[in-house]
């Protein structure tokens, strides 16, 4: 699956995208693109990767994206069998816009102070939760109806709400870029490899033969772009994966370790306990508490 930059074309007479898509599963690739982005899942699960973060999403995620920052939003495995081939589940809401999309100038006004204090946060991209998180996805709904000058007033509205919240949360540690085509590539056929594999063993040896990179080359090149080891991110989609089945609370904490890629229990606890302050038992009590 090759990876593009991804540019979404405004319609004629507009200055910025606002698209509603359905799938069966989301197609676009770890990507990165020069238009600031606010993406709804509207409907699917998978694992969202932003930056240097890992995480769950599911109906309702709600993030602001800043520009050039790489992502990827891949659906869990169900959404890829061949037999749900046609049916389509994964469905969002996405608005692209640049700077210029709001006017010559704009962000030097006094006024779009806030607003410009928020794009410079959006750079680690942002999630954006609770009451701030509903009234944002009330005005997401009402743009898609909406054209020239009333939908670009609810832009202007959907930001001042988000400058002015504290219900936003920085999901990247580190700022990255995305630089071109050709590493955005590899860096898709890395994560594709992860989540194929995770449940399995995987040597660096075996994931650098297959980006054609000597193990050490691999190491550095994979540590200079996500700002952490291959072997912490594998652990975090692992662990990412063991939440979600401790969540449905139908299975067994070993099984679910060994389910999630780890071949030892107590790594397991003592590696979920290191990101998550809290045992696996604990937090399967707390979350059904």
């Amino acid at each position: 699956m090759k990876a593009v930059l991804e540019h979404l074309p405004p319609e004629p007479e507009e200055s910025f995208v606002v698209k509603s898509f359905e799938y069966q599963f989301f197609p676009t690739p770890w990507h990165f693109h020069p238009e600031y982005e606010i993406v709804l899942v509207q409907e699917s699960t998978g694992k969202r990767f932003i930056g240097d973060s890992v995480a769950d999403f599911d109906e309702g995620d709600l993030a602001f994206i800043g520009p050039n920052l790489p992502h990827l939003y891949r659906n869990d495995e169900f959404y890829y069998e061949e037999e749900k081939s046609g049916v389509k589940e994964a469905r969002s809401i996405v608005i692209h816009f640049l700077e210029k999309s709001l006017g010559e100038n704009f962000l030097d006004l006094p006024e779009a102070k806030n607003i410009k204090n928020l794009f410079v946060k959006s750079q680690l991209g942002l999630d954006i939760h609770g009451e701030t998180k509903t009234e944002c996805i009330n005005i997401l709904y009402e743009m898609l109806s909406l054209k020239g000058m009333p939908r670009w007033i609810k832009l202007l509205e959907i930001l001042n709400l988000l400058s002015e919240s504290a219900d936003l949360t920085p999901i990247s540690q580190s700022h990255m870029i995305g630089k071109n085509e050709a590493e955005s590539d590899r860096m898709n056929k890395i994560f594709e490899f992860v989540m194929n594999n995770f449940k399995n063993e995987i040597s660096i040896n075996e994931v650098a033969d297959f980006v054609n990179l000597s193990p050490n080359s691999f190491s550095r090149y994979f540590s200079q772009r996500t700002r952490k080891s291959f072997v912490n991110f594998v652990n975090e989609v692992r662990l990412n994966h063991a939440t979600k089945l401790l969540q449905e609370n139908n299975k067994s904490v070993s099984e679910i370790c060994f389910e999630s890629g780890f071949n030892n229990l107590s790594n397991f606890n003592r590696q979920f306990k290191n990101k998550y302050q809290i045992n696996p038992l604990a937090y399967t009590r707390q979350f059904h508490k």
